[in-house]
């Protein structure tokens, strides 16, 4: 039976490649000179340091600006307010988000029987398996949940025959 996977993933290598594009390109502009602005990867976030709001905001830009030119989703970021660091600086946290959430996966399986469609859909974990009889059935769904409006980017993954 045919069947596949729901899933959000982010590829950390290429977060990290763009986390050391923003580093060098930080280091080797002018309106950065003298500035205490950083940005650091973690396990599953990111650290922004900037010396005031405005610098806070701008790494963050070139942040986004990296992770579309390497071909990642700007939503799989979470942005948390900044905050106030040592020396009067600015932090701010952003959460890289992994996984399908529950509600986002009762949401899409919701969907999916609202539409009537000849599929079952079932939670498993931080994914959704899709399993139908017709590979066109599999590939409306695809449709629909391209359609819907997530606040994560979704893949499909394990497609089987």
């Amino acid at each position: 039976m045919p069947s596949f996977d729901i899933v959000s993933e982010t590829d950390m290598q290429e977060m990290s490649n763009a986390v050391n594009q923003v580093i060098k390109e930080i280091t080797t502009r002018y309106d950065f000179k003298g500035s205490k602005a950083s940005i650091e990867l973690g396990e599953n976030s990111i650290t922004v340091i900037g010396d005031d709001i405005n610098k806070l905001n701008t790494v963050t830009e070139i942040l986004r600006a990296k992770l579309v030119r390497r071909k990642l989703e700007p939503s799989c970021l979470e942005y948390n307010d900044p905050e106030d660091a040592s020396g009067g600086c600015k932090r701010q946290e952003i959460l890289i988000k992994q996984g399908v959430s529950t509600e986002l996966a009762k949401t899409i399986v919701k969907n999916i029987k609202q539409e009537k469609m000849k599929v079952q859909a079932s939670i498993q974990g931080d994914q959704v398996r899709v399993t139908g009889k017709k590979r066109d059935d599999l590939q409306a769904v695809m449709a629909l949940v391209r359609g819907m409006d997530s606040d994560r980017p979704l893949s499909f993954t394990n497609f089987r025959d």
